[in-house]
């Protein structure tokens, strides 16, 4: 008995849905990791000023734009490919478009002309969130209803490997033959998710747009999505929602590696204390995460891993006053991924659960870009700034603040019943009305 329960615990992390999660979100990572992590070291390495290097999150505003432009990915056919499946074809022809857009970036010198990289970035910023549309729509149509809290947890599991690995290696490369080699080498990523679309084929819970006409498949692909969201009850708040949950996180995340050159740490300490302790963080924080989820039910376990995501900014404040610490590196990185661990399990399971398997990909594109632009355009525009003028401590301290307001709102929509009506279909068995008996929603 005791190993059948053992096995009934382990048997959904190695089904092949999740297992496609995984390698979906190594491939994930790569684009943006290139841009956020990697770029930030390379501008301070060339001396370019702090104001600059924060003003490229900009860059990455396309991650948040990606709206714009998913109606392309659900109603447009690529001739020939398609003979592979909508979602299939769309990902090989974006992820050879990520490799370019890298290789582009990874050529370009910030020393010779930082308008030069700043087009590069931007160009696989839009590769890169066109990477994003594709494989959320692929790894939310893959999993079953009750696979979603293991497959987000796989995922994040698979996004952090990919950032961790594509972080460490690029940097480890750029000491020994240069930025240029490090992005050219960092096209392996990309491999994970091409090769799992080729093996796992186009997923059965796809609902391929139908029309009798181009022109009319396109227009569904447009209205569509935003027509169905925001005739939910509720759906104004659950917008307010996603965009304030993640201001704090993602205001202090694009300072991190400026606090690690700052305070003195070379190249394979970040890659050391990255890779280890932030590795393992993540893996205890990730299963702790799907622990939580199941236990507890979506709406507790997503308030905790709200709360810790805030506090985890604290220990950031902490290794700024410390100074060059190794154990207050390890601790703050391990806390910050144990806590993001956690959140990448019960978050993303919620807005995976939030979407219409009629238009996953534009839906998805809109809940995941909105959930952190508020905070992108504040770590691009004032982070920078906010740094020079105050400190890195009172600005974490301030990041911390921030982040209470998305942590009422969630108390206050798990309490009138919100959450429960907010679940669309792919929280369901896509069938009848969505908002009743949501097996994620328990």
């Amino acid at each position: 008995m005791a190993s059948g329960r053992w096995w009934d615990g382990v048997r959904p992390y190695v089904e092949p849905a999740p297992l496609a999660s995984l390698a979906l979100g190594i491939s994930s990572a790569f684009p943006l990791t290139m841009i956020n992590a990697t770029l930030a070291s390379r501008l301070a390495e060339a001396g370019i000023e702090k104001k600059s290097v924060t003003a490229f999150a900009l860059v990455i505003l396309a991650y948040n734009l990606k709206w714009l432009w998913a109606w392309i990915v659900e109603g447009v056919k690529i001739p020939v490919l398609h003979r592979l499946g909508q979602r299939v074809s769309w990902l090989l022809v974006v992820a050879a478009l990520v490799c370019v857009a890298a290789i582009g970036l990874g050529l370009a010198d910030p020393r010779v002309s930082l308008a030069q990289t700043a087009m590069a970035a931007i160009a696989l910023g839009i590769a890169g969130a066109t990477f994003d549309i594709v494989i959320d729509a692929y790894r939310i149509e893959l999993l079953e209803p009750r696979q979603l809290g293991v497959g987000a947890g796989m995922g994040q599991y698979g996004w952090r490997i990919g950032s961790a690995l594509v972080a460490s290696l690029s940097l480890v490369i750029a000491t020994r033959a240069g930025w240029s080699v490090a992005y050219m080498v960092s096209c392996a990523f990309a491999l994970p998710a091409v090769v799992t679309a080729l093996v796992m084929g186009e997923p059965a819970r796809h609902n391929e747009i139908t029309a009798t006409r181009p022109t009319e498949g396109i227009v569904r692909a447009v209205v569509g999505p935003f027509a169905e969201f925001f005739r939910r009850q509720g759906a104004l708040i659950i917008l307010a929602f996603i965009l304030v949950h993640k201001i704090g996180d993602t205001l202090a995340n694009l300072t991190f590696r400026l606090l690690f050159n700052d305070l003195g740490f070379t190249k394979d300490e970040i890659a050391l204390y990255d890779v280890g302790v932030g590795f393992w963080a993540l893996l205890i924080g990730v299963f702790v995460g799907g622990v939580l989820y199941a236990r507890l039910g979506m709406k507790r376990s997503v308030l905790i891993s709200l709360v810790l995501m805030a506090v985890s900014n604290l220990s950031f404040a902490g290794l700024a006053g410390l100074g060059h610490s190794n154990w207050g590196m390890a601790g703050a990185i391990g806390f910050e991924n144990f806590s993001s661990g956690i959140g990448g399990v019960t978050v993303v399971a919620y807005f995976s659960a939030l979407t219409d398997l009629r238009f996953t990909a534009a839906q998805y594109a809109l809940i995941s870009a909105a959930a952190s632009v508020v905070g992108r355009i504040l770590s691009g525009t004032t982070a920078g700034a906010l740094v020079e003028e105050f400190g890195y401590v009172d600005f974490y301290l301030l990041t911390t603040a921030v982040a209470v307001p998305g942590i009422a709102l969630f108390w206050w929509m798990a309490r009138s019943g919100l959450v429960d009506r907010s679940i669309g279909s792919a929280g369901t068995d896509g069938e009848g009305d969505a908002h009743r008996g949501s097996p994620v929603s328990s």
